[in-house]
């Protein structure tokens, strides 16, 4: 699972995602899916970059916070340490690996939009173990935050 955020005109988001992977080796692309349903996707509708960020199996709590709620309502960056990365896009700490991707494209997909990523920086926390992720299955009882689209 990952969560993905967003930066635009002063605005920021972020979501829980599982529709997520590598696309192409050269150039180096990734597709990230947001509902249309979700307040993440519409400010990356109008954001350059998006953070991707791998959850570890013991953060399940962040993928509660980011899945389980709607930004509508609740600041989920509030005393999570988030910095700033490129494009101004939200890095949340303390994730086994993340990276900012420059959107090259967008595609309808339906309910979801694709994003196609050309990542531009990337990082590997302290506490990553080859392996060693939340899964899907880890969250498929997690509510949406908000109503399916």
């Amino acid at each position: 699972m990952f969560v993905v955020t967003a930066a635009a005109a002063g605005d920021r988001a972020g979501c829980l995602v599982g529709f997520a992977a590598q696309c192409s080796i050269e150039p180096e692309r990734h597709m990230v899916w947001l509902s249309k349903a979700n307040r993440t996707w519409r400010v990356a509708s109008a954001a350059a970059y998006l953070g991707v960020h791998l959850l570890g199996p013991d953060q399940r709590p962040l993928a509660e916070l980011f899945g389980g709620r709607t930004g509508d309502d609740t600041d989920k960056f509030a005393g999570a340490g988030a910095q700033d990365g490129p494009g101004g896009v939200p890095l949340l700490p303390g994730v086994p690996a993340w990276y900012v991707g420059r959107i090259e494209s967008r595609t309808d997909g339906g309910d979801h939009v694709g994003h196609l990523l050309t990542p531009v920086a990337s990082g590997v926390g302290s506490g990553a173990r080859r392996g060693r992720v939340l899964t899907l299955a880890d969250c498929l009882d997690i509510t949406p935050g908000h109503p399916a689209g």
